[in-house]
């Protein structure tokens, strides 16, 4: 099952395809979106909505697991990334690929073991469960590729899918 991991942001949208058959994972792509900060927000968006849409057609994904919003301090940030993740959202729903959602805790604690693991460790693991010749740059993309990982091992299980329906 190809899998599209994806960790929403304004200035970076890191993604990662994995392709997840016999509880063995095959990297087949990953990178990451990324717009410039003195661009106007809707033509970063509109950038997003494009590349996106390239890399669906391009890699045909069957899933797509993305990250949900984590809100610390700063507010204004918060909403930016927000519009961004929504046009990664339409992305995922005009191209018809179900969609499923999970938490910075999830993450970490499917990819790590453990749900408070530093931005190290997942990076660490991904780089080690994936096999890379060298951690995933920038680290948004490791991001969305530990997002996929989660997905995996959670989301595409025959029981995940008995109860989704």
């Amino acid at each position: 099952m190809l899998i599209l991991g994806i960790d929403p942001g304004l200035a970076i949208v890191g993604w990662g395809v994995l392709d997840f058959n016999n509880s063995r994972f095959r990297t087949v792509a990953y990178g990451s979106i990324q717009t410039p900060a003195g661009m106007e927000t809707s033509r970063r968006l509109l950038g997003i909505y494009w590349e996106l849409n390239g890399i669906i057609e391009k890699y045909h994904p069957e899933q797509m697991a993305i990250e949900e919003l984590f809100f610390t301090k700063n507010i204004t940030t918060g909403i930016r990334v927000a519009e961004a993740r929504g046009v990664v959202l339409l992305c995922g729903e005009k191209a018809g690929i179900p969609l499923s959602e999970y938490t910075p805790m999830q993450v970490k604690q499917a990819v790590a073991g453990y749900g408070l693991a530093d931005k190290n460790q997942v990076i660490q693991m991904v780089t080690r469960i994936l096999n890379l010749p060298a951690p995933p740059k920038p680290d948004d993309t490791a991001d969305a590729l530990a997002i996929a990982i989660c997905h995996a091992h959670s989301g595409c299980s025959r029981l995940a899918e008995y109860y989704n329906k």
